[in-house]
């Protein structure tokens, strides 16, 4: 008996708990499940540690007081270098942090996804990366016996991830020219929960030809929700870019005072349906230029 997987962003977030660790997909601004991150944000989950490469989804968790602690290799939007409302709670000292290497990241969700307790690496030594965040050292048992960096494996509670399909047994295409590493997070994953931009019966019978953008294997998943636009204000490749007006005006909104409970209406919404309107509606989600890179 096959599993349907379909649930509603509201039972996604009800398997969520307080203090857990939960990974985000996507990179920086690009592809990023902003539907379920805003869902978070609408309820009374706290005291997670998020492991990310972030973008608006750190920031905006950030900002509504959701991270005890953050894992990451960079908090981004890209045009706009250090996402501003990120900075405000590092700056603060109101979140614990454990910054690492983009590959180091990646390093330690393959450890987590193979089972590891570490994975090697040569990455960070030299530097004082290892002892700010309390990184441990082996010996090569080899003859060489070299000393190497052991990353820990960072095991994830769950996962989030926006695709472009699903079907209701978990199947994904990731579409775009780059699946960033969200394969790995969904095997870092005890469970992973999807939202998508289209989801339906049985992808192979509809998207044959797109067999080969199933990037990680359905028993991965736990949970599957149709959002289309859940992906704003990041992108989402090759439906639409990233809205730049947005993030421009997210970031002006955390100049001095940046009192986030005065804004966060504007960029979280009581509801996905009211966020969507806010901001024209699928159409004129759908309707943004794709970024050229």
């Amino acid at each position: 008996m096959i599993l349907d997987k379909r649930m509603t962003a509201q039972q996604i977030v009800a398997q969520l708990r307080d203090g857990m660790t939960l990974g985000i997909g996507g990179w920086g601004p690009r592809r990023k499940p902003m539907a379920l991150v805003r869902e978070i944000i609408r309820s009374d989950l706290k005291d997670l540690t998020i492991v990310a490469y972030g973008g608006a989804d750190v920031g905006m968790l950030c900002a509504a007081g959701k991270i005890k602690k953050l894992v990451f290799a960079f908090v981004s939007l890209d045009a706009i270098p250090l996402e501003p409302w990120f900075r405000k709670s590092r700056e603060a000292g109101k979140i614990e942090v454990l910054e690492l290497d983009e590959g180091m990241f990646q390093w330690g969700l393959k450890a987590a996804a193979f089972g590891l307790p570490f994975l090697p690496t040569r990455v960070a030594m030299g530097t004082n990366l290892a002892e700010l965040g309390d990184l441990k050292t082996v010996q090569s048992p080899y003859a060489d016996g070299e000393t190497l960096i052991a990353m820990p494996a960072l095991k994830l509670d769950a996962a989030l991830i926006h695709v472009n399909r699903s079907d209701w047994r978990g199947n994904v295409q990731l579409l775009g020219p780059d699946p960033y590493y969200d394969e790995w997070f969904a095997k870092a994953a005890a469970k992973t929960y999807l939202s998508c931009e289209e989801l339906v019966d049985r992808i192979e019978d509809h998207y044959p030809e797109d067999a080969q953008a199933n990037t990680f294997e359905r028993c991965f998943v736990s949970g599957v929700v149709e959002m289309s636009g859940g992906a704003h204000p990041s992108s989402m490749p090759p439906l639409h870019g990233p809205d730049m007006k947005w993030f421009k005006t997210y970031a002006e909104a955390a100049r001095d005072p940046g009192d986030w409970q005065a804004v966060a209406a504007q960029f979280v919404g009581a509801s996905e349906a009211e966020y969507l309107a806010g901001i024209g509606g699928k159409e004129a989600v759908m309707n943004i230029p794709l970024a050229i890179y």
